[in-house]
């Protein structure tokens, strides 16, 4: 028996969710399934984003103030760390999808930490598993279009410059990195990240909230302080992973994209 199971009660007994409920959602509307709480942060988060975007470079002035000030830090910051490492003079062309990425993935993540809405999107592996597919298509798409179908794939498993009997190791390990592993790390590492951290949070207010509130007593007081003390700390450690899992995702999608236009990367 975990110490989840032993510490944490039935959600049942006092309202707080149980691990298993903490995932498994009910639709919001009756009878329509695929419509739960995820989808909704979903939805929301792309027109928060949109909203954003919208108001700050709608009608942007010489001078940024406000939120134009604002969000033109998030872009130089993504266009500075992200874009321009890995893409050089096409970084510009391809800094709406980033940003779009990195906005949507930190809002994703941030949502798990909003009081009411406490539940990170992308720690549904669908989500990130759709994103994370969209850039692969994309890697693929690019590279067969600059580097030609029998280029790309050539670049890929076979790079110049090494011995021909190195190739028999290394063809197969190229190919399963970039075409399988790669995609499948892209999405489970947002994922897991998550996942993780939102069950941590969750475990420890239920703690906190149980033995101060439920089941006080001067044992268990001090348990109760502790999940609390606890909630509030990996809140803010949770807020740095989810900042810094949005920017390892955008970087690699950069990288996948700069790997596709330039054969040389």
């Amino acid at each position: 028996m975990s110490a989840l199971t032993v510490l944490a009660p039935p959600g049942d007994q006092f309202g707080a969710p149980t691990p298993e409920e903490l995932f498994d959602l009910p639709p919001i509307i009756a009878g329509v399934d695929w419509f739960t709480k995820p989808v909704l942060l979903a939805i929301l988060t792309s027109l928060v984003v949109i909203g954003l975007c919208w108001g700050a470079f709608g009608n942007p002035k010489i001078v940024p103030r406000g939120l134009q000030n604002v969000v033109e830090y998030g872009y130089m910051f993504v266009r500075d760390q992200v874009a321009r490492p890995f893409l050089g003079k096409d970084a510009d062309q391809w800094m709406g999808l980033l940003v779009s990425i990195f906005f949507v993935v930190l809002l994703w993540n941030f949502m798990g930490v909003i009081p009411v809405l406490q539940f990170p999107v992308a720690s549904h592996i669908a989500f990130p598993a759709v994103l994370a597919l969209i850039i692969y298509i994309l890697k693929i798409y690019l590279g067969m279009k600059h580097q030609g179908a029998v280029g790309y794939f050539k670049n890929m498993m076979f790079p110049p410059g090494l011995p021909k009997f190195i190739y028999v190791l290394l063809a197969p390990i190229e190919f399963l990195s970039n075409l399988i592993i790669a995609p499948f790390t892209h999405a489970v590492r947002l994922f897991a990240n998550m996942f993780a951290g939102h069950m941590l949070l969750a475990f420890f207010s239920m703690v906190g909230f149980w033995f101060l509130f439920e089941k006080l007593t001067p044992l268990g007081a001090p348990v109760g302080v502790i999940g609390v003390v606890m909630t509030i700390i990996l809140t803010g450690f949770e807020m740095f992973i989810q900042f810094l899992q949005a920017f390892l995702f955008a970087m690699l999608a950069a990288m996948y994209i700069g790997n596709s236009l330039h054969a040389e990367h």
